[in-house]
C-alpha cells in the first residue's frame, strides 16, 4: 500500500482486513441509503440493526460486483476509490479486540486466549450470545451481545482492560 510503504505484512493485513470488515462495509452502505432501493421479502423485519447491518454490507459488495460486470475493472476501481477507499481511516479506528488479545497472550508469554460461548439464547432473528474468556486457568467476566463476533469482542476487551489494570 502506497500509504504504509514502511508497513509489514501483519500491519498491511490488518489495515485490509479493515476495509473488508462487514461493519465497515454496512458503514457505507448505510452512507449511500442503500436500504432505500432494496426489495425484500416482507417477512424479514429490515429495521433490526443485525439484518440492517448485514444487507447494507451484502448491497455494498453487491454493488462493487455489479459495477465491475457491467463496465469493467477501471469504473470498478474508481468506485471503490471514491466510496470506500475515501473512508478508509474510518475503517481503520475500529480495533480488533480479539486480534490485539491474542498478540498480547504471546507478547506476554500467556496461553492462547479460548473463547467460550457460555449460552445462546433467543429466536434464530435475534439471538443473545454470552462469552468469556479463559486464559490458562483464568476465566474472566461474561460479555453478552447479540452476535457472536460481537461478544467475543467485547470479551477481549473487557479482558484487556483487566491484563493491563484498567478495571482490576
Amino acid at each position: 500500500m502506497a500509504e504504509f510503504p514502511a508497513g509489514d505484512e501483519g500491519l498491511l493485513t490488518k489495515k485490509r482486513a479493515a476495509i473488508v470488515q462487514r461493519s465497515f462495509l454496512a458503514f457505507i452502505g448505510e452512507s449511500l441509503g442503500l436500504l432505500n432501493y432494496l426489495r425484500i421479502d416482507h417477512g424479514i423485519d429490515i429495521t433490526q440493526n443485525k439484518v440492517a447491518t448485514k444487507q447494507n454490507g451484502n448491497l455494498v459488495e453487491a454493488l462493487i460486483g455489479a459495477v465491475y460486470l457491467d463496465g469493467g475493472l477501471k469504473p470498478c476501481n474508481d468506485l471503490v476509490k471514491r466510496v470506500v477507499w475515501s473512508h478508509r481511516n474510518e475503517a481503520w479506528k475500529a480495533t480488533n479486540f480479539k486480534g490485539r488479545l491474542i498478540e498480547y497472550c504471546h507478547s506476554q508469554s500467556l496461553d492462547s486466549p479460548i473463547f467460550h460461548t457460555t449460552n445462546v439464547t433467543g429466536p434464530d432473528h435475534d439471538k443473545v450470545y454470552e462469552i468469556h474468556v479463559q486464559i490458562g486457568e483464568r476465566i474472566f467476566p461474561t460479555a453478552i451481545e447479540s452476535t457472536k463476533k460481537a461478544a467475543e469482542q467485547t470479551a477481549a476487551s473487557n479482558t484487556l482492560s483487566i491484563l493491563n489494570g484498567i478495571d482490576s
